[in-house]
């Protein structure tokens, strides 16, 4: 297998150091619009980085990216940049042969009238509206495989296929103990991405109901996460697990909170009051005149960089997924869930905790598909495909995953 990588951000740059390790493709290719941080990630693989090469490119052009894919003769793209480039890296791998991985789906749209209460575009709709022509292609786009969405979407699967008879609902619940020496604020991912999840209607899905949306940071409940993580309020925010579970699993009710904590949500209102958490450019005076910034763009540029945090940071992280439902005709609840300690990966990686567990769950996808353990065309969720060899792999990376009956 030859891999394209478009970003060397943090998630980039942790997937180049994954792979390094595993021997289950010939040639990754790592692009950025910045030339220097694809290299500087090549770099510092040392010896390891002989199967890799370092490439500029803009996520935006489709044609550049086609063109790039034909150049390094991949196999698949895997897409490692903000949702805002989800659609073009899509189309650029559909019109250069190969196939498609991504850890967030395209952008959602909120009703115009009803944003509360309906769904407008959904995460991911853009997408799965081309399923068609990727199945007709005999190509696979697997979209959502990160941790939140993607390990999260596994242990859904698992827990159906393995766990319970009949499902009543699954809550992705996601938190952390995570502190960072030295800042007032300080996100530990993508803060481009953290707004638009954050501050977008949250979808819910129920069976007789289908998909609706309600208020952000709605449904607040005390969590209690394991690793001595401990309790930590959580709250609904916009996820594409919701959009993606119901398409292959049964169950009555599908949900994501997201442990934000009180502080973080006053930050985040605070950004929507003033508007900065806007993508539409503003004009503002510059040393040759007037120039078009994205307030959000601004904020991003003001805050540190996610990826270089891990050496302020301390704690742990904990993705995972609830279940409650049926086995043997006995109710029965449990909690999967994958934890990270920033102490470890740092160690053992040189990445902090959120960006190594978002970027270890595609490479153990890449390497499925390599082996041909995961086949299949068209638009699918990882739910479409048999979990337990994920999760046997994942192990195998050193990285293990646990269950909590509750």
């Amino acid at each position: 297998m030859r891999v394209l990588l478009v970003g060397a951000g943090g998630v980039g740059t942790a997937i180049t150091r994954i792979a390094a390790r595993r021997d289950f493709f010939s040639h990754l290719a790592v692009a950025d619009y910045d030339l220097a941080r694809a290299e500087a990630a090549v770099a510092a693989l040392g010896p390891a980085g002989a199967r890799f090469s370092a490439h500029r490119v803009d996520a935006s052009d489709e044609a550049a990216v086609t063109a790039l894919l034909h150049a390094t003769e991949s196999d698949v793209l895997l897409n490692a940049t903000d949702p805002r480039f989800v659609l073009p890296l899509f189309e650029a791998a559909l019109a250069g042969g190969a196939h498609y991985l991504d850890m967030a789906m395209s952008l959602s749209y909120p009703h115009p009238e009803r944003p509360y209460e309906e769904c407008g575009v959904k995460l991911g709709d853009a997408q799965f509206e081309r399923a068609g022509e990727w199945t007709k292609a005999g190509r696979l786009a697997l979209v959502g495989m990160g941790v939140e969405p993607g390990l999260s979407d596994v242990f859904a699967r698992y827990a159906a296929d393995e766990l319970f008879d009949e499902i009543e609902e699954i809550g992705i619940r996601d938190g952390a103990n995570l502190t960072v020496e030295g800042y007032e604020f300080a996100p530990s991912f993508n803060i481009w991405t953290t707004i638009e999840e954050c501050l977008n209607p949250p979808v819910v899905y129920e069976a007789d109901r289908g998909w609706f949306t309600t208020a952000p940071f709605s449904e607040g409940e005390v969590f209690d996460f394991p690793a001595g993580i401990g309790p930590v309020e959580c709250v609904n925010v916009e996820h594409e697990e919701v959009l993606l579970i119901p398409r292959w699993v049964d169950a009555r009710r599908v949900t994501f909170k997201y442990g934000l904590g009180e502080d973080f949500i006053g930050k985040l209102k605070t950004l929507h009051a003033l508007g900065l958490d806007s993508t539409a450019p503003v004009t503002v005076p510059g040393p040759d005149g007037p120039v078009a910034v994205s307030p959000r763009d601004v904020v991003a540029a003001c805050l540190p960089d996610p990826a270089a945090l891990g050496d302020r940071m301390t704690g742990k992280t904990c993705a995972g997924t609830w279940v409650k439902g049926v086995k043997d005709s006995a109710a029965r609840e449990v909690y999967l869930y994958h934890v990270v300690d920033n102490s470890w990966s740092m160690a053992e990686y040189g990445s902090q905790a959120v960006v190594w567990q978002t970027a270890v769950n595609p490479v153990v996808a890449l390497e499925l598909l390599a082996t041909g353990v995961w086949q299949g065309s068209g638009v699918l969720g990882p739910e479409a495909f048999p979990p337990s060899p994920f999760l046997d792999l994942l192990t195998a990376y050193g990285s293990p995953w646990g269950m909590r009956d509750q």
